[in-house]
């Protein structure tokens, strides 16, 4: 019971209706008997209620808002008042049918209306007496049925009736008593009551029950079986709000003021131990039956059991609870010796690398011969492959294609600016929110255990004193040790055998000799513009078109436009900014559209410059060395290949040499070989011995802002320093790449496909290499090389006749004389002139870590 009960004063009089929703009116003997004897018309209008049933003798206010009722009740108030209440079976529904609603009804007198604001209207209703649809007979505009009695029967009398009466009394009082929501003063007005048949209707409509559940009280005949079922229900209340004491009492027993936030969770405890249930030991129960269905191995079984005999006496207060709970987790989590079938299909795999990646033929070709030699053997190691190349040439991508062909789970973790050795061994059980390792956590979140996980950016792990997380790479990339790696959060050998695990690197100087000896080293270069102009059509268009809300049909590239945005908007080894060009083009067209000013566009070449700006970059090799002491080298860097100009320029002075352009040790070494090679051979070349003694050599090698270092730049700066010596220009067309040394040898370098790569972007046509990077070379494609030229050189001797401009711009002999006071003038600083060389050079940025190292 939740209503309140107040008697009803002056009904008609009252405006509020709130009066009518807290008012319950009492009724005689007399006025019941007026009511069930009332004569009901042999037909009626029919009020649909969702959730309400009307009692006889009972006043309810109900508010009418559906179109059928509101005409109904419009008419009824117009004329005798007199209306038929049923209830629907279902509230949900919104514009009932007959099937909807029950056949047991009230009749009701419609006491009062009142009008909302929002158009709707509330009437407050009286019971009268039962009845039952024979059959309805219309629906429009509302519902109307023909209906007959329903005459409820007494079938007790006397002293029974009043010890009935009596008891329902007492125990409607006592639930007054005990719930805090009902005033007290309702029980006088249930105790007021004289009507038996009235107060079993009045206690029916209060009761807290359901709908469905009131219908049926509404729909028994006999006296006796409706006083039973209401008693039924009080009983049933009784024990609710006693038990509510209970839990209520006993929750309050065990806090304090300072734990109301403990109060809720022993509430809560409270009530599951009445209802017979224990959390947490069904929490254990759900943990044993997952270990009886894992098939883990025996060490790992042993281990669990033992964890969960510990969990069962410890309490559940206590913090170890948690931290053995998580625990046991964690091992029946792992994919033990859950593994994903291999799809051994070689030629699936071939087309599936086909699909994703365009070229990188001897990393598809690595893939296949691993397909087959597992199809072959059936049971095999993993292959700890690393990815080794500039930013933006497929890598990462490469990995999940991988997956795809072997039809394994595919996870990826950035092992950049790791420092921790517990990220990848994982941390001990004692630190307070201790976790395995990455390892541990990726095979976790992949559910097998023969996934393909990547490491990226393997060469970008720091240490500190918090441990070498290489040290702890060493065993997971080891094929001879993975099979029990062992996780400190764990302590258990872990088999990792099955995982093929692909690293990847932008640099592998970085990268310990160790851990590099591990892996087996695949070098992916940078792409060539006809690979990129494919990857363009085939992956990034319709990547790029799909991303910014276009149709195919609505946007077309030409491979002129293809072209242009390689050449004049990007200088990188990969195609991110490729894409992020494309992408550049895709918004102005998708802005034009979207403005209705065109339905589709063509981009051809001349466009391109309209979305993306002038040009960013420019093939100016030829253009940089048209005067004598410009030559263009070759140069490797993490990022790709690229290429470098070094100048030299000479000043009437004492024989210094300056050397600018944040140079390191090696390349400053380097230009002083070039300078001894020239003064041993200077006959030879026709070079002067005043140009050494009287004349100052500045070199210097853009951009300045960037340190340089590493022994390649050495023939580049040789044919830069001979030519400013010489007065012979460098041919614009050519760059080249070797190391030098004071006998005059060629030696090899490193990095070649990405050199060779950047001089073609920058329109070179030929390159010079030392004769024993030949091999080099043969690795790269014909395709990729193209028109490019190669001439191979093993001593510098011939280097000056193939770099170098037959004829001079100045003779040397008149260009680097000098007057006698000059002469003197040295002669007088230096006490004599001698054919020492004093070098000068800016060493301020010496230990930065190089961008641009020529390898």
């Amino acid at each position: 019971m939740t209503q309140r009960f107040e008697l009803l004063q002056n009904l008609d009089q009252s405006d509020d209706l709130d009066d009518f929703e807290q008012a319950i009116p009492l009724m005689s003997e007399e006025e019941e008997k007026e009511l069930t004897e009332a004569e009901i018309p042999d037909s009626l209008p029919i009020l649909p209620l969702k959730n309400t049933v009307l009692f006889p003798g009972v006043v309810v206010p109900i508010t009418v808002g559906r179109d059928r009722s509101l005409s109904l009740v419009k008419e009824a108030y117009e004329g005798d008042k007199i209306i038929g209440v049923v209830t629907q079976k279902n509230e949900d529904i919104e514009e009932p049918e007959y099937k909807d609603l029950h056949t047991v009804g009230t009749v009701a007198q419609i006491l009062k209306l009142i009008k909302m604001p929002d158009g709707s209207k509330s009437i407050v209703i009286q019971g009268k007496s039962n009845f039952q649809v024979k059959d309805f007979t219309q629906s429009e505009p509302y519902f109307k049925a023909d209906v007959e009695p329903f005459p409820k029967e007494m079938d007790i009398q006397g002293l029974e009736l009043d010890a009935s009466v009596r008891n329902i009394k007492e125990t409607a009082t006592k639930i007054i008593n005990m719930s805090p929501n009902i005033p007290s003063e309702a029980s006088i007005a249930v105790n007021n009551i004289n009507s038996p048949t009235f107060l079993l209707n009045f206690i029916s409509s209060n009761l807290n029950v359901s709908v469905n559940e009131k219908q049926e009280l509404l729909e028994i005949r006999k006296f006796s079986d409706n006083l039973d079922k209401v008693m039924e229900f009080l009983e049933k209340e009784i024990q609710v709000l006693d038990m509510s004491e209970k839990i209520r009492t006993k929750v309050k027993s065990d806090i304090d003021d300072q734990q109301r936030e403990f109060y809720l969770r022993q509430q809560m405890k409270a009530i599951q131990e009445e209802l017979g249930e224990d959390a947490e030991k069904q929490d254990i129960e759900k943990l044993r039956e997952k270990l009886a269905k894992k098939d883990l191995p025996e060490e790992a079984k042993e281990t669990a059991e033992k964890e969960l005999q510990r969990l069962e006496m410890t309490p559940n207060a206590s913090p170890n609870y948690g931290i053995i709970y998580s625990y046991i987790e964690w091992i029946l989590d792992l994919p033990w010796n859950e593994y994903s079938e291999d799809k051994l299909d070689l030629g699936y795999a071939r087309k599936v690398l086909d699909e994703d990646h365009y070229g990188l033929e001897k990393v598809k070709k690595r893939i296949v011969e691993y397909l087959a030699v597992l199809k072959l053997k059936q049971d095999m190691k993993a292959p700890i492959l690393c990815f080794y190349g500039p930013p933006g040439v497929g890598k990462t991508s490469l990995g999940k294609s991988i997956a795809r062909a072997l039809n394994r789970e595919f996870e990826r973790f950035s092992l950049g600016g790791i420092r921790d050795e517990a990220e990848v061994r994982g941390h001990r059980r004692t630190y307070i929110g201790a976790l395995p390792g990455r390892i541990i956590r990726s095979m976790k979140k992949a559910g097998k255990g023969n996934p393909v996980i990547m490491l990226d950016e393997i060469d970008k792990v720091g240490a500190d004193y918090r441990g070498d997380p290489t040290s702890a790479l060493l065993e997971v990339l080891d094929p001879e040790q993975n099979d029990s790696f062992t996780d400190n959060y764990l302590e258990l050998e872990y088999d990792l055998s099955k995982v093929m695990f692909i690293a990847t690197a932008n640099s592998l100087d970085t990268i310990p000799a160790p851990l590099k000896d591990r892996m087996e080293i695949i070098n992916i270069s940078g792409y060539t513009l006809e690979e990129k102009t494919q990857i363009a059509k085939k992956y990034l268009i319709p990547k790029q078109i799909k991303e910014n809300g276009l149709k195919e049909e609505q946007i077309s590239f030409t491979d002129d436009a293809i072209e242009r945005l390689i050449d004049r908007y990007t200088r990188e080894s990969g195609v991110r900014n490729l894409e992020r060009q494309i992408a550049g083009v895709c918004r102005g067209v998708a802005a034009k559209i979207a403005s209705d000013e065109i339905e589709d566009f063509d981009v051809d070449d001349e466009h391109v410059e309209e979305f993306l700006g002038k040009r960013k970059y420019f093939s100016d090799a030829a253009e940089r060395t048209t005067v004598p002491g410009v030559a263009t080298g070759m140069a490797w860097t993490p990022y790709g290949g690229d290429i470098l100009f070094i100048e030299a320029s000479v000043s009437k002075g004492s024989g210094k040499l300056n050397i600018t352009g944040q140079l390191g040790d090696v390349m400053k070494e380097s230009a002083m070989l070039a300078v001894s090679y020239l003064k041993a051979h200077s006959d030879k070349f026709g070079i002067p011995e005043e140009a050494f003694k009287y004349w100052d050599l500045h070199v210097h090698v853009p951009a300045g802002a960037v340190p340089k270092d590493g022994p390649s730049a050495g023939v580049s700066l040789m044919s830069a320093i001979a030519s400013i010596f010489t007065q012979r220009k460098v041919k614009g067309t050519i760059a080249m790449t070797g190391e030098i040394t004071l006998r005059g040898l060629v030696l090899p370098v490193g990095g070649i496909k990405e050199k060779v790569l950047a001089a073609k972007r920058a329109g070179i046509k030929k390159v010079l290499l030392p004769k024993k990077n030949e091999k080099d070379v043969d690795d790269i494609e014909e395709d990729v090389l193209g028109d490019l030229k190669v001439q191979y050189l093993e001593r510098m001797d011939p280097l000056l006749d193939i770099v170098l401009e037959d004829e001079p711009e100045a003779d040397p002999q008149k260009f680097f004389s000098v007057s006698e006071a000059h002469k003197a003038s040295v002669s007088g600083k230096n006490g004599r002139a001698d054919d020492s060389v004093e070098v000068v050079s800016r060493d301020d940025d010496k230990d930065n870590n190089p961008r641009v190292p020529n390898k």
